[in-house]
């Protein structure tokens, strides 16, 4: 399973627009699309800052499908004042783990780190061996995923919550964690960033 996440900061004030407009016109065509498995968006509020992720079977069906995103893409910076201002990065879906689905009012903790690229494969058992059970633990645990770029060594993992309220409860555990991470997998922890889950159309099976 691979995805491609677009992150955006634009216009606050343009964001339920933006919002909309992936719901309403984006998720409808990408899901015909061959290969497609879900999508995804998550939003901050106060800074404008979201990231728009769909999900696909293949590396295949997901680059077959950049030609026909790109537009849709354009549209959305230009809907949500965005400029130039973005970033996509493809990934391949290392885990997944689904305790529920996330309902209203979701909130998610996203996290990106970079390790050495020789040492993905001891850094992904450690994650589930070490970090999942830890993770699953927390109050308002909905799921979990992690995803890597091998050829760089970079992941993000994304922990979503059934709220705000548990999320804010356990960013002190996050901390924790993310400290222990570093010491123990050797990663860098390049940026953390905590948000609204405003779209989860998600297909994806469990990796785990």
């Amino acid at each position: 399973m691979y995805a491609r996440s677009t992150t955006i900061a634009g216009t606050p004030g343009s964001l339920d627009d933006a919002i909309a407009y992936v719901r309403d016109e984006v998720w409808p065509a990408v899901r015909d699309m061959d290969g497609c498995v879900g999508l995804s968006m998550m939003c901050d509020r106060e800074s404008g800052r979201c990231i728009a992720t769909s999900a696909w079977e293949d590396q295949q069906s997901m680059r077959a499908s950049a030609d026909r995103v790109a537009p849709m893409r354009q549209r959305l910076m230009d809907t949500f004042g965005a400029g130039e201002d973005l970033e996509v990065q493809e990934w391949e879906i290392a885990v997944l783990h689904r305790e529920h689905a996330a309902g209203d009012g979701a909130c998610a903790r996203i996290t990106w780190t970079r390790a050495d690229p020789t040492t993905v494969d001891q850094v992904l058992d450690m994650y589930r061996t070490s970090l999942m059970p830890r993770i699953q633990e927390m109050p308002g645990f909905c799921s979990l995923s992690l995803l890597i770029d091998r050829e760089n060594g970079r992941a993000v993992g994304t922990v979503v919550l059934d709220g705000r309220t548990h999320l804010e409860e356990t960013r002190e555990q996050a901390r924790t964690l993310r400290e222990e991470a570093v010491r123990i997998m050797g990663i860098d922890v390049l940026d953390v960033a905590e948000m609204e889950v405003v779209l989860a159309h998600l297909r994806v099976p469990e990796t785990v």
